[in-house]
């Protein structure tokens, strides 16, 4: 089961679904155009269902075998939201909404699976039911928790659930994957640090929480190289640090810091959090500050099922006649809500010597498409043979 000729004929028309996503990127929840665009595709392919509004603006379309006696159901999901990035690769088609960019693939991905989904509906070679799940917000906003908690699974009795992301570095229309803990886990915190402002040359009548802020910022490096097991992995990363006014002679009475964690487990998971708020309190009240901890525990740690993998990998060996064994990935993945409701797998294709995502000058590549859409066709085909 190589990629399939029916892709090579669609490639034309699939890369110009992907492009016009590309050029109408729309951000987290907010996917109306692409929403309405990948529903009226789906009536127009024929599927057997066509449901919208699950979280907020998910579009799911259920296409059923030629035999279904098999009892079985299985979700393909792809993602269909853009980031808040100005884009800066001079394309003809690129983003013609300033400051949103398709930097992650996105479209691509939506297109493929609108490719495979077309397939699947002319041919339906399977014993059972395909789900198509396109899914917004994966980009913060936790569209996949919001479509699980919407009752993705139960309303369309989904047993085993698959996904895909593209991955600059790799060769085009390659595939790689890992069992177990794959994405980490992607918690997010703001710290106000309160002290008391001044003049910049009384420093000794003031409380500076800018010199409280720095040391906090220091110490949270601790985590990582004092308190996890140096063989576990934590990535704790202060990414914002701002403080009331720019005076140059003015020491202010308040800074707000920002910043993520990252886990691969549940140990290490809770051993960030309360370390990080320790050090936060601790250290404010060492340097005569005060200091507030808000931290949210966001996506989970998306963990793929060994049965569900391995077969994942069956698939793309068929496909591209090899399948990698993938690293771990301290990004996030909101997948992660759907392996938690389902046993499944995500994988990785290909996207050549590209920008990484979440990049200006990122593109996703067309020529994976025929690989993409053939793994997608392989799963539901493989998994639900019609003989």
């Amino acid at each position: 089961m190589p990629v399939r000729n029916r892709f090579a004929e669609l490639l034309p028309e699939i890369t110009e679904w992907r492009r016009d996503f590309h050029t109408h990127p729309e951000l987290l929840f907010d996917t109306h155009r692409t929403s309405g665009i990948v529903e009226a595709k789906l009536r127009e392919f024929g599927c057997d269902d066509v449901v919208t509004g699950l979280g907020r603006t998910g579009v799911v379309g259920v296409i059923k075998g030629r035999k279904t006696g098999s009892g079985k159901v299985i979700g393909l999901r792809a993602d269909m939201d853009a980031l808040p990035i100005v884009e800066d690769t001079g394309l003809p088609y690129a983003s013609q909404t300033k400051g949103k960019m398709h930097a992650c693939g996105h479209d691509g991905h939506t297109a493929m699976l609108l490719g495979a989904a077309k397939y699947l509906s002319e041919t339906r070679n399977f014993d059972g039911t395909v789900v198509v799940i396109f899914q917004p917000a994966e980009e913060g906003g936790g569209g996949g928790r919001e479509m699980v908690n919407d009752g993705l699974m139960e309303k369309f009795g989904i047993q085993e659930v698959y996904g895909m992301h593209n991955w600059p570095g790799m060769p085009v229309g390659s595939f790689a994957i890992r069992p177990g803990a794959f994405f980490a886990a992607t918690d997010v915190f703001e710290i106000d640090i309160e002290g008391r402002g001044g003049h910049g040359a009384k420093p000794n009548e003031c409380i500076d929480p800018i010199v409280a802020a720095s040391q906090i910022v220091t110490a949270l490096q601790t985590i990582a190289s004092r308190n996890a097991d140096p063989v576990e992995q934590v990535v704790v990363s202060v990414t914002s640090f701002q403080s009331e006014g720019d005076a140059f002679n003015v020491i202010p009475p308040r800074v707000r810091l920002r910043g993520t964690v990252r886990t691969l487990n549940e140990e290490v998971h809770d051993l960030a959090e309360t370390r990080l708020t320790e050090i936060c309190e601790l250290t404010a009240k060492a340097m005569g500050c005060t200091a507030k901890v808000h931290y949210n525990r966001n996506y989970p740690v998306m963990v793929n099922s060994e049965e569900q993998t391995e077969f994942a990998a069956e698939v793309a060996r068929n496909v591209a006649g090899a399948c990698a064994d993938a690293p771990l990935v301290m990004g996030g993945e909101d997948f992660a809500f759907l392996l938690n409701a389902r046993p499944g797998a995500y994988i990785l294709v290909g996207n050549g010597d590209t920008a990484g995502v979440h990049h200006p000058k990122y593109n996703f590549t067309d020529e994976a498409i025929p690989a993409g859409c053939s793994w997608w066709a392989g799963v539901a085909e493989m998994r639900m043979p019609a003989t």
